[in-house]
């Protein structure tokens, strides 16, 4: 192992909003990792706390930068930047509450007891394990903190070495072969180890893993003792706390506010103590538009008979379905926690989306019961805005935001009504007149009918947008009468419209062509997951014959837009012959014009090993390009948009073209 293994792998750019994503989808294993790593001396109640506390401020203030020169590709680049950067901070904060207060040494904000979360009158713990478990928990208790570190990184996150030992270094670990040499003498003793361990590395069986390829050993370690409730800090078990001195507390407490009241009600009293301040008002006090924003009897509600005869269709011609349009006290809290959330609710929004309460009274599109929640669904012009509650109580509520803006007949034709238990329901528009299911990654297989009840809302179906797999991905196929559209969920609110086709005239992927490429290519569209995308749009860019008569490959080139109309991902894909083989991931970019209206062209290469044993460096573009070239590792030239050059396993190279024109244009990146 030599010392670039220590060398951080790079995790930016990240946005906020996809860092929050990352943390809200993530929230539970999160919690888990800082539960382990923090040190069990403090106690299992405030281990709870503290894990919470730290993975709540984990968010970054500002947007992350990326790396200047990116390093070259790394196994665990394929993780969520979002997720990665969130998890480094986890781990980076409960290594530092582990660490020793010192007399000398400025104290570090993670070494204080949480203010927030914080529960009063009860002590909180998870759920008590059997003998494993326990046997586990103190064998963690004798390990250094970037101990405990590197044994969750192998074992929950299931990270080989090399990744394990960046993750520590970025982590502020300032000797990570230690902490991995204390998990290896952990697994050593013949504990806590799953029997299916596979040290060996493993490499891409296609043989077609680009130009950069990442070989690493894979270390599941204890995964199913660390998965267990006994160190799940989101299941918790409550007892009360010493009841005789809460009581003491409690009286010391009145005191000290009834103290406080009467300093309050002196200084507030004309002069120059503390009074209002000028014109401002309280939150939302006597401010007549923001008063009918939240009026509930206000709400804009769109009758039945109008979207047939409207000039366009969209959500302002959703009218207002649902049993519950008519239960004002819904509607209210709906509308106060969308203009004032509360520390308990749980919000999301897609990347450039505003949070911030409604303008105006906004449009009602849906009012019921889904599920075993309240769901409320709004729309304001620019969002649509997604209220849930549990039909017991309004603890556990949650709000979502999705951009909307500008939407067609097809991005208007359904939302996501409800999560549960990785299934998927959706509400969808009038106009909708027939809906069902159809798997991509079976493209001869019939689509399977979908039912909706007299609202709109869709029987639920396995969402693949929180699979940690890929045998199936799910897509909703909708009929409105001039056509059939494929939507699919990326985990937002807004599901994304699946098209096929040059840039310039994409259609939908419902054709032959399209889903036996979209089968091979649609494991692909987790990189878009949470970034607010509008649609995906997918065209075969170039067929090339392989060396040595291997047959005909295809270059595809996928593009995500969004809805803010910055932020879209690019990738190109590789397809060898054989049907049953997933495409290759070849090059992929954030924000690149390539394969889109403005810039159609791409131009892109892999590392290709051919059935007799030879490698091959294997590059094309578009049909505008008059030229390839290699250099550095491989060096080769090819007149025309296609190239081949024999290679070793292993080589790096880097490509360029030249159009027609003469102007020189680099490869995806």
């Amino acid at each position: 192992m030599s010392t670039q293994d220590l060398v951080p792998s790079p995790v930016g750019p990240v946005d906020v909003e996809q860092a929050e994503a990352a943390l809200v989808e993530r929230y539970p294993r999160l919690v888990r990792i800082a539960y382990l790593v923090l040190p069990p001396a403090l106690g299992r109640n405030r281990r709870v706390l503290t894990a919470h506390a730290l993975v709540q401020r984990s968010l970054p203030r500002r947007r992350v930068p990326g790396p200047a020169v990116p390093g070259p590709r790394q196994a665990e680049d394929a993780v969520d930047p979002g997720y990665a950067y969130v998890r480094g901070e986890v781990l980076r904060q409960a290594l530092i509450a582990g660490l020793p207060l010192r007399r000398l040494a400025l104290p570090r904000r993670a070494q204080f007891p949480p203010l927030l979360p914080h529960v009063w009158g009860l002590r909180l713990f998870p759920r008590v394990g059997g003998a494993d478990e326990l046997a586990l928990d103190q064998r963690l208790s004798r390990l250094s903190g970037p101990g405990r570190a590197a044994y969750v990184l192998r074992g929950l996150e299931r990270q080989g070495d090399p990744e394990v030992l960046r993750v520590l270094a970025a982590a502020g670990v300032e000797d990570p072969r230690a902490a991995l040499a204390e998990a290896d003498a952990l697994e050593a003793s013949g504990e806590g180890t799953d029997p299916g361990r596979d040290p060996a590395g493993t490499e891409d069986p296609a043989g077609a893993g680009g130009l950069e390829r990442t070989d690493g050993p894979e270390h599941p370690g204890g995964g199913a003792l660390l998965e267990s409730d006994e160190f799940d800090p989101c299941a918790l078990q409550a007892r009360p706390t010493d009841l005789m001195r809460r009581r003491q507390h409690v009286r010391a407490a009145f005191v000290a506010v009834v103290a406080l009241v009467v300093c309050g009600t002196l200084l507030g009293l004309p002069g120059d103590g503390w009074g209002r301040n000028g014109a401002a008002a309280p939150s939302y006090a006597r401010n007549p538009a923001a008063e009918a924003a939240l009026d509930p009897a206000a709400v804009k509600r769109v009758d039945p008979a109008v979207w047939p005869g409207a000039t366009r269709r969209d959500f302002s011609v959703w009218p207002a379905r649902g049993g519950l349009t008519g239960d004002s006290a819904l509607l209210r809290r709906a509308l106060a926690v969308w203009a004032r959330p509360g520390e308990s609710v749980r919000s999301s929004a897609t990347p450039g989306t505003p949070v911030g309460p409604p303008m105006g009274p906004p449009q009602l599109l849906f009012a019921g019961r889904v599920d075993a929640m309240r769901v409320v669904l709004f729309h304001d012009g620019l969002r649509a805005v997604r209220y849930a509650e549990p039909v017991e109580g309004t603890a556990g509520a949650a709000l979502d935001f999705a951009r909307t803006d500008a939407a067609d007949g097809v991005a208007a034709a359904a939302l996501v009504a409800s999560r549960a238990g990785g299934n998927v329901r959706y509400l969808t528009a009038p106009w909708v007149r027939e809906t069902a299911v159809r798997d991509l990654l079976a493209p001869a297989k019939e689509p399977r009918a979908l039912a909706r009840d007299a609202a709109g809302v869709t029987d639920p179906l396995p969402t693949p947008a929180r699979s940690g797999s890929c045998t199936r991905w799910n897509t909703l196929q909708v009929g409105d009468g001039e056509g059939v559209r494929l939507l699919t969920d990326l985990g937002e609110l807004a599901p994304a419209r699946l098209l096929w086709g040059p840039p310039a005239s994409p259609v939908d992927a419902t054709g032959p062509e399209a889903r036996a490429a979209w089968a091979r290519t649609a494991c692909q569209l987790a990189v878009a997951r949470g970034n607010g995308v509008r649609s995906v749009s997918a065209w075969p860019f170039a067929r090339q014959p392989l060396p040595e008569g291997a047959g005909r490959a295809t270059w595809v080139c996928t593009r995500a837009e969004t809805w803010r109309g910055t932020g879209s991902r690019v990738l190109a894909q590789f397809l060898v012959p054989s049907p049953g083989v997933p495409a290759a991931l070849a090059a992929r970019s954030e924000g690149s014009p390539a394969c889109g209206v403005r810039d159609p062209r791409v131009l892109a290469g892999v590392l290709w090993r051919a059935p007799g044993g030879g490698w091959f460096v294997l590059a094309a573009g578009g049909g505008d390009v008059a030229s390839l070239e290699t250099s550095g590792g491989v060096r080769g030239r090819s007149d025309g948009p296609l190239l081949a050059v024999r290679a070793t396993a292993g080589a790096r190279a880097d490509l360029d073209g030249t159009l027609r024109n003469g102007t020189r244009v680099a490869a995806l990146r």
